[in-house]
């Protein structure tokens, strides 16, 4: 049998500090519950233990404190933002069915210790999880230790036996006390014996064993004379620093480990992962409701399956005069619910089946989606993108509850009916029924599907009654209803618009950069003077570092580093050199050129899908293939862009916005100086570089411009010197003049970088022009890494996020200009702040004109939101 203890204080503290900050809805911090969880439900998977428990320390004194002041007395108080949680992980671990043990008095090592021995008297296997290696001394050879650290928000573990700690110490964990008796601990304020550091310490324990047999052959030790009078010396501390170290086995616990089996989990777990808004862990474990909950939204609906094309008249009647209708439909569109308040005690809930209307059926959804029936529905632009390609129509709907949530809480990670209806109302919805394969046939549970179908329906009627108002609130419905909310049909024409391809280019390039891969296979190879797996980071370092004995190695647990950061600085040597441009060329190869080719259509044209609610920002994104995506700063990659083109007779319209948040950060900041630059006309990077080095822009150098460039762009993003630095090739101090001169040269953007980040910790959040905000919890984190990834986030949502903006409602007047001007021309692409348009050669002229026009009208800025547009043939060409 087997026993697994683990020191709660030393997990949940490791949790906390590796984790971005979670919070729920009402400002409870939640990631280090949620990160002793998923470590909790690791470590289980990899011992299986048959009993498991937890200890924690106490918050009063302990024997030790009391015997000594110094002791630990150095330690900060618990962040508070880890003190809430601890109580809650309490509570969760008692949920689990999990016992944990404190003893007034005691320290959680103290306990840990006690129970290894319990349980290697009652014949039991004990494992210890802790990220303190005072518990190494506890090793036995029933007793392992499994040390937990983090790094980089990685969590690991490395199993300490008697057979590991002797290879890594060179005596028994025993000794471990004496080591420490000897050389002290600081974290724990442990004094040692003054003078005698890590090394000399280490190997007087090797040598001796004991600090007894130490001081019993003082005179005589194989030690330097310095050392052995600083022993000497130090006797009296060495003594009490090793009653300090030492773990006591002997604690007054009522402990058995058999009363630890794992037990079945408790209902209430579900409420509770419910009030942390832990869905993902609801899912995992499969938790169920135990009981009702009193937030749960009280539904009584008549239901009214739709049958003939009377009663479907009768209904179509009445949606038209209704507030709304909330609509679900499954995914072949075959069965659709509709809600509706009538108004009255109860609502209605319309049963619409291809499978039981006797009248024709694409004449019935017809009606429902036209634009007199106003819909609110789920992931609007997906419904839109299937019943366009269904040949119905897609108008009407006036609201998407994924969206709404999505703007209000931009970070939640994901969006779908169940996790939202768990998180806004403590409930959870019917089994999907709908979902699955055969749900309306003869053989399938047809009334499961209603009710599921019918529960989604539901929820989308009841989510619309509490988002609605808090876009109101928090003044996101301008945002909401001119620029979100239109964008659905625009994308969703996008993705059925696609991009056309040159297939048989896009092959032969393929073909080409094959060649070169051979060939640089080759001379690699050569260099290296073996074959080996060029795309094997092990393997790789092997050859750099060891066989070739290159600088600049940095050894990881699997390994040498081969990334590209350690690579770059090797770039001179010629093998280095061809492995950079082999990776270069690969990855165009499988991610682009064969990539592309296994998503053509039949048509020749790839179609991808836009995402509404992934980034933080509000940017769209792309996937499937991903699009934006396309390497565009080598020529290579730029060569990629040729292959996009336009159908015969047909040429590309491309346009950008030339510097925009630049142009977004002069207004927003108010520097003057910054908008009399743009205000000029001028080269903004040449006014920059004058101004910042004192000198006249006609003696601006090209270097110059490219250091003021780097700056520019760089301040928008928080840069720090350092970076800076790295990015222009210049000591950090150089790096450090440029930010002083620039925020000298630009005051108002220096105080705007302090006020928004300070305005950000106040009220929790940061927000666009247009109110789209960001929460940012990590602002008041303690973690110092935290708190700077919250300051650079404030500094930089406003204005990318502004960008986003912009550039979708600049997609939505164009997309309703184009055709209210009835043009064939048909937006097909954006990428960050480009669009493209596909257009008849005889509209070109005017495209381009419409487009500057729109772009440049979406918002009036003290300086000019200046756009350009081109046409080509291909998009390469097109782009200027």
């Amino acid at each position: 049998m087997k026993l697994m203890v683990l020191d709660g204080n030393s997990i949940l503290n490791r949790a906390y500090y590796g984790i971005r900050p979670l919070s729920t809805r009402d400002g409870l911090y939640t990631h280090a519950v949620y990160g002793f969880i998923t470590t909790l439900q690791r470590l289980l998977d990899e011992e299986n233990p048959e009993a498991l428990c937890v200890t924690f320390d106490r918050r009063e004194p302990t024997f030790r404190h009391r015997a000594d002041a110094e002791y630990k007395a150095q330690r900060k108080p618990m962040p508070p933002e880890l003190a809430m949680q601890l109580p809650v992980m309490k509570q969760v671990l008692s949920a689990m069915s999990v016992p944990c043990y404190e003893l007034a008095g005691y320290e959680a090592d103290d306990l840990i210790g006690t129970i290894s021995r319990k349980c290697q008297a009652a014949g039991w296997d004990c494992v210890i999880v802790t990220g303190d290696k005072d518990s190494l001394q506890l090793i036995t050879d029933r007793t392992k230790v499994k040390l937990v650290s983090t790094r980089m928000g990685q969590t690991t573990t490395k199993d300490m036996t008697p057979e590991t700690f002797r290879e890594q110490y060179g005596f028994d964990p025993i000794h471990m006390i004496d080591l420490k008796a000897l050389m002290g601990d600081t974290s724990d304020n442990i004094p040692g014996v003054p003078g005698v550091g890590e090394k000399t310490a280490m190997a007087l324990v090797q040598e001796y064993g004991t600090i007894d047999e130490i001081y019993r052959l003082l005179p005589d030790l194989h030690a330097k004379p310095a050392a052995i009078r600083k022993l000497a010396e130090g006797e009296e501390s060495a003594r009490h620093s090793y009653w300090l170290a030492t773990i006591v086995t002997d604690a007054p616990l009522d402990f058995d480990p058999a009363e630890n089996l794992r037990r079945p989990f408790r209902p209430e777990l579900y409420d509770l992962f419910l009030r942390l808004e832990f869905q993902k862990l609801i899912d995992k474990y499969h938790l169920r409701p135990h009981q009702e909950t009193a937030e749960k939204p009280e539904v009584t609906a008549t239901v009214v399956p739709v049958e003939t094309e009377e009663q479907a008249r009768t209904l179509l009647e009445e949606w038209r005069r209704a507030d709304h209708v909330a609509l679900y439909a499954a995914a072949d569109l075959m069965a659709i619910s509709v809600h509706w308040d009538t108004g009255e005690s109860t609502a209605q809930m319309a049963e619409l089946w291809s499978g039981g209307y006797q009248g024709n059926w694409n004449a019935l959804l017809g009606a429902l989606l036209a634009a007199d029936i106003p819909k609110v529905s789920h992931n609007v632009k997906d419904l839109m993108r299937a019943l366009l390609d269904a040949g119905l129509p897609a108008e009407g709907f006036v609201f998407d509850t994924a969206l709404a949530a999505y703007l209000l809480d931009a970070t939640a990670g994901g969006y779908d009916l169940p996790r939202l209806f768990v998180s806004y109302f403590n409930q959870e919805l019917e089994k999907p029924a709908h979902l699955e394969p055969d749900a309306f046939s003869p053989l399938g549970d047809r009334a499961a599907a209603w009710a599921s179908l019918h529960s989604y329906g539901a929820a989308i009627e009841a989510l619309y009654g509490v988002l609605l108002p808090r876009l109101r609130e928090q003044g996101m419905e301008k945002l909401y209803f001119d620029v979100e909310l239109p964008l659905c049909r625009v994308l969703a024409d996008m993705e059925r618009s696609g991009f056309l391809v040159d297939g048989g280019a896009l092959a032969r390039f393929g073909r080409e950069l094959s060649d070169t891969i051979d060939r640089l296979e080759q001379r690699i190879y050569a260099a290296a003077g073996q074959q080996f797996n060029i795309n094997s980071p092990k393997q790789l370092g092997k050859v750099l570092f060891e066989d070739l004995g290159l600088p600049h190695g940095k050894k990881t647990k699997t390994g040498w580093s081969t990334n590209a950061d350690v690579l770059e600085k090797l770039k001179d040597h010629p093998l280095v050199a061809d492995v950079l441009t082999y990776r270069q060329y690969a990855k165009l190869k499988s991610t682009y050129a064969d990539g592309l080719l296994k998503v053509i259509d039949p048509d020749g044209r790839i179609r991808t899908s836009f995402q509404m609610t992934v980034t933080a920002t509000g940017r769209l994104s792309s996937t499937e293939p991903n699009l934006q995506n396309i390497p565009t700063r080598t020529e290579l990659g730029s060569k990629m862009r040729e292959m996009f083109v336009a159908a015969p007779g047909h040429v590309l319209v491309d346009a950008d916005y030339s510097q925009i948040e630049l142009r977004l950060l002069a207004h927003i900041s108010g520097d003057t100086a910054m908008q009399q630059a743009f205000l000029s006309g001028a080269d903004f990077h040449t006014v920059t570089a004058a101004r910042v080095f004192h000198v006249p822009q006609d003696q601006v150098t090209h270097q110059m411009r490219s250091r003021a460039k780097a700056v520019n762009f760089g301040i928008v993003y928080g840069i720090s010197a350092f970076s800076l630095s790295q990015d222009i090739g210049v000591t950090v101090q150089e790096a450090k003049e440029y930010m002083d001169r620039y925020f000298a040269t630009y005051t108002g953007v220096k105080q705007y970088m302090t006020d928004v980040v300070d305005k950000a910790r106040e009220q929790g959040y940061v927000e666009t022009l247009w109110h789209r905000r960001r929460a940012l919890p990590e602002l008041k984190s303690s973690n110092f890494n935290m708190r700077s990834f919250g300051e650079r986030v404030a500094l930089n949502m406003p204005i990318q996020g502004t960008a986003a903006d912009i550039i979708k409602l600049a997609m939505v007047r164009v997309h309703s200009r184009l055709a209210r001007e009835g043009l064939a021309a048909r937006l097909i692409m954006q990428v960050h702040d480009e669009l493209i348009v596909e257009c008849p050669e005889e509209e070109a002229p005017r495209v381009e004109a419409l487009l500057q026009q729109e772009m440049q009208g979406v918002a009036e800025l003290s300086v000019p939101l200046l756009a350009e547009a081109h046409t080509g043939r291909n998009w390469l060409a097109a782009k200027g």
